[in-house]
């Protein structure tokens, strides 16, 4: 199959799914494959399927497992601090997470232990998607 996309206000096309994901796009990059009815890039699970193998390669995604590994452990310790989302450049959520902790005498580091465990045993991908790419300011579970 061939797909078209949007660069630049100009429709580039037909490409097959690889040379697609080549371009800088994310999941909600419209793409069509006639060139008349766009749909979100995850619409087309032969083009994600492209894309998320394209995240793998990406020299910028290897190290999600280390940094995986470190703010899980990070979280179980001494989660009450915020220390693994100041290092996943979260400053607002680690802010939070040391108000919180303080407001609730330090329970909340109960739940940034169960965090912590649930961070280890994601993907990276996952851990990738859920913590470091998403727009939200304060990710949890």
């Amino acid at each position: 199959m061939e797909y078209y996309l949007i660069v630049n206000g100009e429709i580039v096309g037909p490409m097959t799914a690889r040379q697609l994901v080549s371009y800088n796009i994310d999941e909600h990059t419209s793409v069509s494959v006639d060139g008349i009815e766009w749909k979100p890039l995850y619409k087309y699970p032969e083009v994600m399927y492209e894309y998320r193998n394209q995240m793998y390669m990406n020299p910028s995604y290897s190290d999600a497992e280390s940094k995986r590994i470190l703010c899980g452990v990070l979280a179980i310790l001494i989660g009450t601090l915020g220390i693994h989302y100041f290092l996943m450049g979260k400053t607002r959520a680690g802010i939070f997470t040391i108000l919180l902790s303080l407001v609730s005498c330090g329970l909340w580091g109960v739940v940034m232990f169960v965090q912590g465990i649930m961070m280890l045993i994601m993907s990276d991908m996952e851990f990738r998607s859920k913590y470091i790419d998403t727009p939200s300011l304060f990710p949890i579970f």
